[in-house]
């Protein structure tokens, strides 16, 4: 998506106020995530020399659920990725979109989908954190979809939704085993080991509920296909989404649980095999992408599979890795994605092939771009260098198959170098381009937070005690639970990694300099490389599409006797299994002294039935409808419930009256149609069944105990904390209000649904008459 951002200039008689206008959009689009950023960095060296803070509230206390909040060394990271570089996203965003009619809208969502993220990392509750995860799921469908006018927008919405949507809800059944094997949901407690899981007979279908949601939301070969497709969204989202939010979330889980289900040789095998396979494809995809964003996106793939692979190695080089690259990868890829959008907000075009010789045009940009691709590239002096020797020194060490590994991290970060190159080089070098509209670098405010990132990978790799001790080792030693010593430097010495940093440069170069051959056989090599669940999705989506049109055909036939027919079966068909699946009790004794009265009322009931069934015309059905309410009115008072019978009589004779008078303006629906034998009969037998079914449910509650707890309460709260002697009155009013008020916003909205149809219908009738 393109904006034009217009410079803030000095013409007019109200140039002084569009420019305090302009810096005050800036600060408050920024004032959040800077705060937030700001309180995280007060936080640093506390949490550097060891400290925990943790906040906790009783949430649903009976399920042992807490509203529970953790600051360590690995959420404080995730925190401080997440505000700072919000900073940079929110900033960038409001030069990008300036003059968006939804701008408004897009910060809303952007800050709530921001707090969701701060939420997932800092949860100390497993169910905390799981509405949270949601939050972000729901938060990034309307991201990615802002642009909700184009149709691709709308599915990569649906799809991120679907996708992550469903993982998260493994993942909630993975969360409430692992609850109910080790008997917490605190995280914090999980990690003290004071019950093994592991050895626990429901680790392995935890284990994999779990991991399905992480591998759904960090795009996990085969459930990657919804990230690059989320590229329909403006590039700021992208550039958040893709950084240090949503794909992180399943990192930060993996990390977070590694000391609770690591070390077992299903977590092992698992997420190095993950993660393996997703950086080497996502490297491969990369490269055949025209696309500068798309590009990038499988750039994310890979970096998210190396982490994958990473915490899947675990011990202290694994995880040590780990968390430099995460750092590293935030630093590049954000940078990256807002180069992309400047390019894109400059030219109007993100295509490789339609880009070149830019770099005399946008010299920032040029120089952020090159700054930011010669980390991703793994290149000295910059901080990338240090993580690729790390994820060498982490591959080595491998506990299962180091050659694979190490094979697969070497081909993974060799084409990352040439997707490195296509982005920062190709756009920029090369022969200049006519354009109709010059391009130039954009307004400071899209290319100062880029900058900023960009640099922090030059200043991290000079001078990496920056964030050795800082950030590397609290965040690390979270991981393992441990106590971890870090010092990062950008000599390591002579040895493999070095040797195999050296060959991932010269494969990356071989690649970039043979990139048109390449492309070619990557367009000729597509079919045969192994496909996503991408396929599958469709065909899901398709079947239950098929599925929904059919039993709408079924179910939703217009004829309101069927609706009722089938809602009567379903509950008999239900209600008659949970009797024979449970039995019957005892028989219990009817009464046998019943009062005249009742029998009274009971001859009222069935004299009402019995003319409903037969007459002919409605008004008459109606009438005896009511005075089958009569006598149910009788019963209740009876049994001393005269409020209960009130209503009951006052809502009889509103229904009577209102039916009575509609029927009066409506003379062809006087007379009942003629209904045949087959038809009655059918009817008549749903009648008996669910009438004997309901008889047989009050002989099993009679022959239960009564349990009078409820009752007893209500009676002993009612007066002196709702100051109402009207029991039932104060349950609607007091105890279920919000239940109450919920009903009663249902009838108003029907009831203005109604009203604005009719109107509808009476415009709709006035414009023919108007039109003749």
């Amino acid at each position: 998506m393109a904006s034009k951002t217009a410079p803030i200039g000095r013409a007019g008689p109200n140039s002084r106020f569009a420019i305090f206008r302009c810096v005050a959009g800036y600060l408050l689009a920024a004032a959040l995530p800077a705060a937030l950023t700001g309180l995280f960095v007060s936080l640093v060296p506390e949490v550097a020399g060891g400290g925990v803070l943790r906040w906790s509230v009783d949430w649903v206390p009976s399920l042992g659920v807490r509203l529970s909040f953790l600051v360590d060394g690995l959420g404080l990271v995730f925190a401080l990725l997440i505000s700072g570089i919000g900073v940079v996203v929110f900033v960038y965003a409001r030069a990008y979109l300036d003059g968006h009619p939804q701008l408004v809208r897009f910060f809303v969502v952007l800050t709530l989908f921001m707090l969701a993220m701060l939420g997932t990392v800092l949860a100390d509750n497993l169910i905390a954190l799981f509405v949270f995860w949601e939050l972000t799921t729901l938060t990034s469908y309307l991201l990615i979809g802002f642009t909700h006018e184009r149709a691709d927008a709308r599915a990569a919405a649906l799809q991120a939704l679907l996708v992550t949507g469903i993982g998260g809800l493994a993942m909630l059944a993975g969360f409430i085993l692992l609850g109910a094997a080790a008997g917490t949901f605190e995280l914090s407690q999980l990690r003290a080991g004071t019950v093994d899981v592991r050895a626990d007979p429901r680790y392995l279908p935890l284990l994999g509920l779990i991991l399905v949601g992480c591998f759904t939301k960090s795009a996990q070969f085969p459930f990657h296909f919804w990230l690059p497709n989320a590229m329909a969204a403006p590039t700021p989202v992208s550039a958040y989404l893709h950084s240090a939010t949503m794909v992180k979330a399943g990192i930060y889980l993996m990390a977070r649980l590694l000391p609770t289900l690591g070390g077992t040789e299903a977590w092992t095998v698992t997420l190095t095999a993950a993660g393996a396979v997703t950086a080497v494809l996502g490297s491969v995809w990369a490269l055949g992408q025209s696309d500068l964003k798309q590009l990038l996106a499988y750039t994310t793939v890979m970096g998210l599979g190396t982490l994958t692979l990473l915490l899947g190695l675990g011990g202290t080089a694994g995880v040590v890795a780990a968390m430099v690259f995460l750092l590293v990868h935030c630093f590049y890829k954000a940078a990256l994605f807002l180069v992309v959008g400047a390019i894109d907000h400059a030219t109007h075009t993100r295509e490789r092939d339609a880009l070149s010789g830019l770099a005399a045009a946008m010299p920032v940009t040029f120089v952020t771009a090159a700054l930011a691709a010669l980390s991703m590239a793994g290149l000295p002096p910059l901080v990338g260098f240090i993580a690729k020797e790390l994820i060498y020194v982490g591959a080595v060490e491998a506990p299962v198959v180091p050659a694979v590994v190490v094979g697969a991290a070497l081909a993974a970060n060799a084409l990352t170098v040439t997707a490195a190159g296509l982005v920062a080089l190709g756009p920029f070098l090369g022969v200049r381009r006519a354009w109709s509209q010059p391009p130039h670098d954009p307004p400071w405010t899209m290319w100062s937070g880029p900058l900023l990132l960009a640099a922090l990978g030059v200043g991290a790799g000079l001078y990496p005690a920056l964030i050795d001790q800082t950030l590397v080792a609290p965040a690390a030693s979270a991981v393992l639970n441990t106590p971890v010593e870090v010092h990062l430097a950008l000599w390591h010495g002579l040895g493999l990694p070095l040797a195999l940093s050296g060959a991932t440069l010269a494969l990356g170069l071989a690649a970039w300099s043979a990139r048109r051959p390449l492309d070619r056989a990557l367009a000729a090599a597509a079919a045969g490389l192994p496909r996503s669940a991408e396929g599958v999705y469709d065909a899901a989506l398709a079947g239950m599409k098929g599925l929904a049109a059919w039993q709408t055909a079924v179910l939703q036939h217009g004829r309101l006797r069927g609706y009722l027919a089938t809602v009567f079966a379903t509950m008999i068909a239900l209600i008659g299994l949970a009797f024979l699946w449970g039995g019957l009790s005892p028989a219990v004794p009817l009464p046998l002294d019943v009062p005249l009265y009742a029998w009274g009322a009971a001859a009222l009931i069935l004299a009402g039935t019995a003319v409903t069934l037969k007459t002919t015309s409605r008004l008459t059905a109606i009438c005896a409808l009511g005075a089958v309410g009569i006598g149910v009115a009788i019963l209740f008072v009876s049994h001393g419930a005269v409020d209960v019978a009130l209503t009951q009589l006052l809502c009889d004779i509103l229904f009577v009256i209102l039916l009575a008078v509609a029927l009066l303006k409506l003379p062809r629906f006087r007379e009942l149609p003629h209904r045949g034998r087959a038809a009655m009969v059918a009817t008549a037998g749903l009648a008996v069944a669910f009438g004997t079914l309901v008889s047989l449910i009050l002989l099993e509650i009679l022959a239960t105990p009564l349990d009078l707890r409820l009752t007893e309460f209500f009676q002993s709260h009612s007066q002196p904390t709702a100051h109402g002697r009207n029991i039932v009155n104060v349950i609607l009013v007091d105890f279920r209000a919000f239940d109450t008020l919920g009903e009663i916003a249902v009838v108003m909205l029907a009831g203005l649904a109604a009203v604005a149809l009719i109107r509808v219908r009476a415009s709709a009738r006035r414009h023919q008459e108007n039109n003749r």
